[in-house]
């Protein structure tokens, strides 16, 4: 049943609202990396800026020693990416195509897993990486990205690959490939979308990841970019300009990260390739 012209504007209102509603904070974060600290400071405050400055950039690129910040952030976010993606999809072939027991069981705990608050797990993790002699050092904060990230692409990855017909691998196995070169040629090709959409929430949540790179690093040569951005503010005063830009800064390599796979976020690649 079509919709009336009174529901469809009704609905184009509501949807301008709520994307108005989203970008808004970021347009406003960008506008105020432009101003100088008097504009900033000052009652008036137009939407659409008049001038613009580039001095915060320019402080914000300079404090410290942000290049290192940024090296260390790449490493700890990319290194646990790789590997939950390796030891997720390790761990959700099986689960989808394998029946075992203990794998109803299994797929509980994973879920478990992923509900339980990540502050329950701070201590047991702080004792588990002193006793382990990696306090102090990027691996343990890598080690801790990949384990709370780990949960997450396991149960994404298990619902994408029981998308892909496991007849697909049995027709390339009658043409004369062996298991292992049916899921090289056929499922992994086709576990793309999966893979993408579990790296890119994988990607965010260590990227942002501020609390255990406060605590667990102690050493400025090791710190990341969330403890960097926090450093604008200080006990006597917030330098609003430079933490915008900074914002901006920091959100960049994610939009990056972003645009380069988002080709790949649409799944349903299967769709059709076997009848029922």
């Amino acid at each position: 049943m079509k919709k009336s012209l009174s529901q469809r504007i009704v609905l184009s209102v509501v949807g301008v609202l709520v994307a108005l509603a989203i970008v808004f904070p970021t347009y406003w974060m960008f506008v105020t990396s432009l101003r100088t600290p008097g504009e900033i400071l000052s009652p008036k405050y137009d939407l659409i800026p008049t001038s613009f400055s580039f001095g915060n950039f320019a402080t914000a690129l300079t404090k410290d020693n942000f290049p290192t910040y940024l090296m260390n952030s790449l490493i700890v976010t990319v290194g646990s990416v790789l590997c939950a993606l390796v030891a997720g999809t390790l761990a959700a072939i099986p689960l989808s195509r394998l029946r075992f027991t203990g794998r109803k069981g299994f797929l509980v705990l994973v879920m478990v897993a992923q509900l339980a608050p990540v502050s329950a797990l701070f201590i047991p993790l702080f004792l588990l990486m002193r006793d382990a002699g990696l306090l102090n050092t990027l691996p343990s904060l890598l080690l801790i990205y990949f384990a709370t990230t780990l949960p997450f692409t396991v149960w994404m990855l298990y619902g994408f690959v029981n998308g892909i017909p496991y007849e697909l691998e049995e027709a390339a196995m009658i043409d004369g490939c062996s298991q292992t070169g049916a899921f090289r040629r056929v499922t992994l090709p086709l576990l793309g979308p999966g893979l993408v959409t579990t790296s890119v929430f994988s990607f965010i949540t260590a990227w942002n990841e501020y609390l255990f790179a406060l605590v667990f690093i102690r050493d400025k040569q090791k710190e990341t970019l969330p403890v960097w951005l926090a450093s604008f503010r200080t006990a006597f005063a917030t330098d609003w300009g430079g933490v915008m830009a900074a914002s901006v800064i920091y959100a960049i390599p994610a939009l990056v990260f972003f645009l380069l796979v988002q080709r790949k976020l649409v799944s349903g690649a299967t769709a059709g390739a076997v009848k029922g």
